[in-house]
């Protein structure tokens, strides 16, 4: 392979170095080489677009200037019960070789697109969760805290037949990180037969912090993958939560949450493939807007030609509380089987006048009166996140931000 130089930070030496310090196998270097090969030939993630305008412009962004690979540092923690592997990156190619070459980037190709790529050549640092069969695990954690001008994170889960999982992760970033940052965070997720996974997210990254996530699962037969993923933090976040329904009798919900403030920009995705029999899907999304931010939303519910006695559902709500915010929603419903009961939803609106002046009226005073109606609001949203701690964390950032 001849020798690949995207930017000054990205070339075949840098990639080499970082698989060496992770004791990585032949065939692992050769997926980054390929992935680092394929950049000058892929698009950035795919963007809703309307004539004349994109709604998220990643090609303004200087991906390549905000990356630092072997200056990476980071404090993670990664915490599981003792009958569940939750391994370091580096520890899973030692332990679990024979899983990651099954495993890695057969959810998610590598090449999908520029940012895989980048990430896939890149990263440095990862979690591998694999639950054996008929093993019930809660309170994996992982969490990790950014101190680097870049970071790439990749996140592997693999449960096997009948078995359980809860996983909460966090994002956030160190005090001594100055200044424009990226993070990217790609997890994979194999539910195997009659597995149940709940993978939540709660990404509290730096307002100087342009974030690029995407997690995607597969679920076997009969299996559950159910995904909680809120956005406080960054810049701007592309985030992306997405279920392949590959097993009969299998189900997913998507429960997603933002509250943006200041000229943060939220490009929020949930989407669900229904590819067989007998599945099941739930999207549900609220949003907050307030000074100058924006949000966009995309939420697909594709239902193949094979996917008989299918059931799906989206809906998603954004408030703004301020003029000069901006959001913007497309539901997408694609049905190419009959035996199908869907239906999709979004609303945007700014909080009801009506509402607070009741509440005004009757001795609340105005901003108390909109935080409460703000809390209210994201009441439908918390109510469907069955991790407590997750759900107990997300109400408390979203109570300091109104303050």
């Amino acid at each position: 392979m001849t020798a690949t130089q995207i930017h000054e930070t990205i070339s075949e030496e840098t990639v080499r170095e970082i698989s060496e310090s992770l004791g990585e196998p032949e065939w692992l270097l050769e997926t980054r080489l390929d992935a680092l090969d394929a950049l000058e030939d892929l698009d950035m993630p795919d963007v809703i677009r309307t004539p004349g305008r994109d709604w998220t412009n990643l090609h303004a962004l200087d991906f390549e200037g905000l990356v630092d690979p072997l200056n990476a540092a980071e404090d993670k923690d990664q915490v599981g019960p003792d009958e569940v592997d939750v391994l370091p990156f580096a520890e899973a190619v030692d332990e679990r070789e024979d899983l990651l070459r099954e495993q890695f980037g057969s959810v998610i190709d590598p090449q999908e697109n520029y940012l895989t790529a980048l990430s896939t050549a890149l990263f440095s640092t990862g979690t591998v969760v694999y639950v054996p069969s008929s093993v019930d695990a809660e309170d994996v954690t992982i969490r990790t805290t950014q101190n680097s001008r870049s970071l790439f994170n990749y996140t592997l889960v693999v449960t096997e037949e009948s078995s359980s999982v809860t996983i909460l992760e966090r994002q956030d970033t160190g005090e001594s990180v100055e200044g424009d940052q990226y993070y990217s965070g790609i997890v994979e997720v194999a539910a195997g037969e009659n597995s149940h996974v709940q993978y939540g997210s709660l990404q509290d990254l730096d307002e100087e912090t342009y974030n690029y996530a995407l997690k995607r699962g597969e679920a076997a037969d009969y299996a559950t993958l159910n995904w909680v993923d809120g956005n406080l933090g960054s810049r701007l976040t592309k985030s992306s939560v997405e279920t392949n329904l590959d097993g009969e009798g299998s189900e997913t919900k998507t429960v997603g949450a933002f509250f943006g403030h200041d000229d943060q920009h939220f490009d929020i995705a949930a989407r669900v493939w229904h590819n067989t029999a007998h599945t099941t899907a739930d999207l549900v999304t609220r949003g907050v807007l307030d000074d100058d931010a924006r949000s966009v939303y995309e939420g697909v519910q594709d239902v193949g030609r094979e996917a008989w006695d299918t059931n799906s559902y989206q809906r998603e709500n954004t408030l703004m509380l301020s003029d000069e915010s901006e959001a913007d929603a497309s539901p997408k419903l694609i049905i190419n089987n009959h035996d199908t009961e869907a239906s999709h939803s979004a609303t945007v609106g700014q909080i009801d006048v009506e509402d607070l002046f009741y509440m005004t009226s009757r001795g609340v005073d105005p901003e108390s009166a909109r935080n409460m109606l703000v809390e209210g609001f994201f009441v439908p949203v918390l109510e469907e996140i069955e991790v407590e701690e997750l759900r107990d964390d997300l109400e408390t950032r979203v109570r300091e931000r109104l303050r």
